[in-house]
């Protein structure tokens, strides 16, 4: 009775002691890198036992919520420029900084075979509405933008009013999916399943055509448990994440 009760009573405290080392973490996430940071994350807090909760958006609006003082620990940009932002801002370590992911941005239909021309589909004007995000807050926008402008095509659809600004690309997607929009230019990642396969039509455009898509995280200075915070970050740059990263559909530096 008595050892059963020693029992209970060490399984109780190393229990607490498991709890009270734990540490839970709060991170941004551009909306483009939400589900492949979900599956990263559930495996992290598998092997460590902390918790990282995330919150999805465009990376200008993360941004802006960081600057009002949004109680974030980490920050995961679609971009360069507002990682660097928050580190000269002094929000940010700068030791921290570092380059996560190289975004692939595809233009996609829902119908199939709709893309077998993309340039000539494009062109042509055969739709009603491209979806992009809106270049003012996020990457992909820009990178839709200068893809278009390369066509020669941006200023025409615009005076057409055919582009649809999304606030984030989980939107654009959406209004692909839903068929409110006939185009638009999503995130490799969010097209392709654990297989490679993706619905619909797709198309890559050339590399060369737009600036390259950098993804960069940061850790804010006013992160709760900066030893995990790093943590995380290093486990981020390893091997193992790493090729789950470029397995969703990025490539990695």
């Amino acid at each position: 009775m008595r050892l059963s009760r020693l029992l209970l009573t060490l399984v109780l405290l190393l229990s607490s002691l498991s709890t009270a080392t734990a540490a839970e973490l709060r991170a941004a996430v551009a909306a483009n890198f939400l589900g492949t940071l979900q599956t990263l994350v559930a495996t992290y807090e598998a092997e460590t036992g902390h918790r990282i909760n995330l919150s999805a958006g465009s990376s200008g609006a993360l941004y802006a919520q960081i600057v009002n003082g949004a109680p974030f620990d980490l920050f995961f940009s679609a971009d360069v420029q507002r990682a660097e932002a928050l580190v000269n801002d002094g929000l940010a370590l700068e030791d921290s900084r570092f380059t996560y992911a190289i975004g692939i941005p595809v233009l996609w239909s829902s119908k199939p075979d709709f893309l077998e021309a993309p340039e000539t589909v494009l062109s042509s004007g055969n739709y009603r509405h491209l979806s992009i995000t809106d270049p003012r807050t996020a990457p992909y926008g820009v990178a839709a933008q200068q893809i278009l402008e390369h066509l020669g095509i941006w200023d025409t659809l615009n005076q057409q009013r055919r582009v649809i600004r999304a606030q984030t690309i989980t939107q654009v997607y959406a209004q692909v999916a839903s068929g409110a929009a006939d185009l638009g230019f999503v995130a490799l990642a969010q097209l392709q399943d654990g297989e490679g396969n993706m619905p619909g039509s797709h198309w890559i455009p050339p590399a060369e055509w737009f600036d390259p898509i950098a993804q960069q995280a940061v850790i804010l200075k006013r992160a709760r448990n900066k030893a995990v915070a790093q943590d995380f970050m290093d486990w981020l740059q390893g091997e193992q994440a790493t090729r789950m990263i470029e397995a969703a559909g990025y490539t990695t530096p």
